[in-house]
């Protein structure tokens, strides 16, 4: 089975001040991946970032010696990123190399029992025998109904635009048929009966911000895109990729600008113009693309008086991602017997995710990912130690806790269990320590509620029901990223970039029908 992916597309040749000009707010995957193709098809890219470094939350903290990816650790689906460089006529391999994990992860349950997740079919089966015999044969057949979904959900609509009912009605039946009402955990319940089991094949939509037992089955196609394109890491950090996107985007002439947050979009009417930096710089574009939170874009970038959809009133109605409580820290000595991912859970499952996500109420259990590059990069440590990232799903901001009282006191108590289990003497052993919280990530990425990945990818916040990628009822202005269709994850939040092709003129043709004056 071969991915459709769009044929690059010639570079416009007018003269440089005569291109349309394309302004990006903002740095993610999302961000750079439109300018690439944005540049690629003709415009003069500015790309303008709020912090000091790109990347938004795949920026990087250096250390001590110490180097640690703020946020996406794992490469799923990594040709979307090589289509990047082969849009620029270059080869991805010659500027970050990526490497693929076996396992993907480690997944530990609360009594110390291991499962080794990975691609290999095979080792699959007799990990489940293991747990469960009598689930094999379910195993199976739920993975068929993961490639069929992956096959329609992401292959075929991933890189869709879903900018009218229509677009909706003609997907419909797909949907039903492939049981896109009923949730992740609800789908793989009906194929695997050991409460174990429907943990370790449910868990993934916490990966984009969704609750396994509300988020849309079409998420478990995540299973499948695992298989198929494996689980990756790039040697350096994820962050390589920014720095080698950055490169695509200087080579074709565009401009990155850091410390650059911008305070609102420009219009004309109901006509994006361009941009007015928190500075008071203004800057004049043809087209804005927005890979700002798309919620924070609609409700913070827009003038007052203009009324959108996706504006303050519906965003009450809103279901939002949990909050992420994130702790990097380096050790002075190595942990040989941790692989680069851990899954680790708790004692509760449903009962957590219910404390996360309906009653926002920071519970004293809790589950942990926990992330370990230098077992597969030891440049990414001095030598003899090792670089950790741990992660806590927690309360989004509606919650009551006070991250500023709470930050230390929860580090702490991770810390502990991380100790009394997979890291001895862990207390004793950190050398470098920061950590990022839900008011951190209100404040560095305007996450609307400090919620993680923005909005909670249930059903009726999918596709069409989605923030558009072409912003509604108003012109020139677009969105990537992951509040946008199709969402979340680096597979998805690339996609939205792709969906631009559809959705925005080549230069050239953008040039005749909208000449500047």
């Amino acid at each position: 089975m071969n991915v459709s992916l769009p044929p690059p597309r010639a570079p416009h040749q007018a003269q440089p001040a005569q291109r349309p000009h394309a302004v990006v707010i903002g740095s993610g995957f999302g961000g750079l991946a439109a300018a690439v193709r944005l540049g690629a098809r003709g415009y003069r890219v500015t790309v303008l970032e709020k912090l000091d470094q790109p990347g938004g939350r795949a920026r990087v903290f250096r250390e001590g010696g110490f180097t640690f990816d703020a946020g996406p650790t794992l490469i799923t689906a990594p040709h979307l990123f090589a289509e990047l460089w082969e849009i620029c006529g270059k080869r991805m391999e010659d500027d970050v190399a990526v490497r693929p994990l076996d396992p993907f992860y480690t997944i530990r349950f609360d009594d110390g029992e291991t499962f080794r997740y990975n691609g290999d079919t095979q080792a699959m089966k007799a990990e489940i025998a293991r747990i469960s015999p009598s689930d094999v044969a379910g195993y199976e057949r739920f993975m068929k109904v993961s490639e069929e979904i992956c096959r329609v959900g992401f292959e075929e609509l991933g890189h869709v635009p879903f900018g009218s009912v229509s677009d909706m009605l003609k997907v419909a039946p797909d949907l039903i048929r492939l049981g896109a009402w009923r949730s992740v955990y609800g789908l793989v319940a009906r194929y695997l009966k050991d409460e174990r089991l429907r943990t370790v094949f449910s868990f993934h939509p916490l990966l984009i911000g969704g609750n396994p037992f509300s988020t849309s089955a079409i998420y478990a196609l995540i299973h499948h895109l695992e298989k198929r394109w494996g689980v990756h890491y790039a040697i350096g950090g994820v962050n390589r990729l920014v720095s080698g996107i950055v490169g695509l985007i200087e080579g074709q002439g565009g401009r990155l600008r850091l410390n650059s947050p911008v305070a609102q979009i420009l219009l004309e009417g109901r006509r994006a113009v361009g941009v007015r930096l928190e500075s008071g710089e203004s800057i004049a574009a043809d087209i804005v693309v927005s890979n700002a939170d798309s919620t924070a874009t609609y409700a913070g970038l827009l003038p007052d008086n203009v009324k959108t959809r996706w504006g303050p009133g519906r965003q009450r109605l809103a279901r939002w991602s949990m909050g992420l409580f994130v702790w990097y820290f380096g050790t002075k000595r190595r942990y040989e017997d941790v692989g680069h991912h851990t899954i680790m859970l708790g004692p509760r499952y449903r009962e957590l995710l219910d404390d996360i996500f309906r009653k926002k109420h920071l519970a004293d259990d809790f589950s942990l990912y926990l992330h370990r590059p230098s077992a597969s990069d030891p440049s990414v440590a001095p030598e003899g130690c090792d670089a950790f990232y741990v992660l806590s799903p927690v309360p989004n901001l509606l919650g009551a806790t006070d991250w500023r009282e709470t930050a230390e006191v929860y580090r702490q108590k991770v810390m502990r269990h991380l100790s009394d289990t997979v890291l001895p003497g862990l207390e004793d052993e950190i050398v470098v320590s920061r950590m990022l919280t839900p008011r951190e990530f209100a404040d560095d990425y305007a996450s609307v509620h400090g919620a993680g990945f923005g909005l909670e990818p249930v059903m009726w916040q999918s596709a069409w029901f989605r923030p558009h990628n072409k912003a509604e009822n108003l012109e020139n202005l677009f969105l990537v990223g992951a509040g946008t269709h199709p969402g979340a994850g680096m597979p998805g939040v690339l996609s939205t970039a792709r969906v631009l092709d559809r959705v925005v003129p080549d230069a050239a043709t953008f040039a005749g029908a909208h000449a500047r004056t």
